[in-house]
C-alpha cells in the first residue's frame, strides 16, 4: 500500500508532485522563499477553492510577507480571514506561548485547530506551520522533537495535513536529521516522498528518554 498514493479523501489533496493518502504529516524542506512557495501555493489556493479551511503559522517577521505572497498569487487572503476560512497566526501565539515551547500545550493546540475546524462545518483544515524557531535557543526547545514524534499518534485521529516547514538556511544539520526521523513524509528539492529515515513514535520516543538519561548521567 502506497502511503502517498493512497488517499483516504474523497477529493485527492495534492502537495508537490504527489497525492496525499493516510500518511498526513509531512517535514517540508525548502533553500528559499520562491521554492517554498513555488511548492505550498497550489496547495494552498487547491483547499480554499474547495471550501476547506486553511490555518497557518508563520515567523512573526514574516507575516506581511507571507500574505503579500499569497495576494500575488490570487489568493483572497483578507475575505478568507473575515469569513473565517483562514487563520494566520505567529509563532507567540501558538508554539511559544508564554515564552516557551510547551509540547503537551501545542498538542492541544492542535487538536482544537482541528476540532474548531470540524465545528465550524469545514471538512478539512490544511495546517502549515513554520518552526525554524526551533534550532534558536528558546526554553522548551528540546520538548520540540517530543511533540513532532507524538503528533503521528494524534495525526490518524483526524484527515487534516500537516506541513511542517524548514527553512534549510535557518536551521542546523543536527535538528534537520532529528526532524526527518519524526515525519512519514518529506518533502526535498519541491519532490513530496516517502521518507526512509522515518522512525516510529514509540521508537524515537525511546531513544530521547535515553538521550536525556545519558545527558543527566554525564558530568558537568
Amino acid at each position: 500500500m502506497d502511503p502517498i498514493k493512497d488517499s483516504v479523501s474523497s477529493e485527492p489533496i495534492r502537495l508537490g508532485n504527489a497525492t496525499l493518502g493516510r500518511y498526513r504529516h509531512v517535514c517540508a524542506f525548502f533553500h528559499s522563499a520562491d521554492e517554498e512557495y513555488r511548492v505550498l501555493l497550489p496547495f494552498i489556493q487547491e483547499g480554499l477553492q474547495r471550501g476547506e479551511r486553511a490555518f497557518h503559522v508563520v515567523d512573526p517577521k514574516l507575516r506581511e510577507e507571507h500574505l503579500r505572497r499569497l495576494e500575488t498569487a490570487g489568493i483572497d487572503a483578507t475575505a478568507a480571514e473575515q469569513r473565517g476560512q483562514f487563520e494566520l497566526r505567529d509563532w507567540h501565539e501558538t508554539y511559544l506561548r508564554g515564552g516557551r515551547f510547551d509540547h503537551e500545550k501545542m498538542l492541544s493546540v492542535m487538536q482544537d485547530i482541528s476540532k474548531q475546524g470540524r465545528e465550524q462545518g469545514y471538512s478539512l483544515t490544511r495546517i502549515l506551520g513554520h518552526a525554524e524557531w526551533s534550532g534558536e535557543d528558546w526554553p522548551g526547545a528540546d520538548e520540540f522533537l517530543e511533540y513532532e514524534a507524538r503528533l503521528n499518534q494524534l495525526v490518524p485521529q483526524n484527515v487534516d495535513p500537516i506541513i511542517c516547514l524548514y527553512d534549510l538556511a535557518k536551521i542546523g544539520g543536527r535538528i534537520v536529521v532529528d526532524v526527518m526521523r519524526t515525519h512519514p513524509l518529506v518533502i526535498l528539492g519541491g519532490v513530496l516522498q516517502e521518507n526512509p529515515f522515518f522512525v516510529s513514535p514509540e521508537d524515537f520516543l525511546r531513544e530521547l528518554r535515553d538521550r536525556k538519561a545519558n545527558r543527566k548521567s554525564t558530568p558537568a
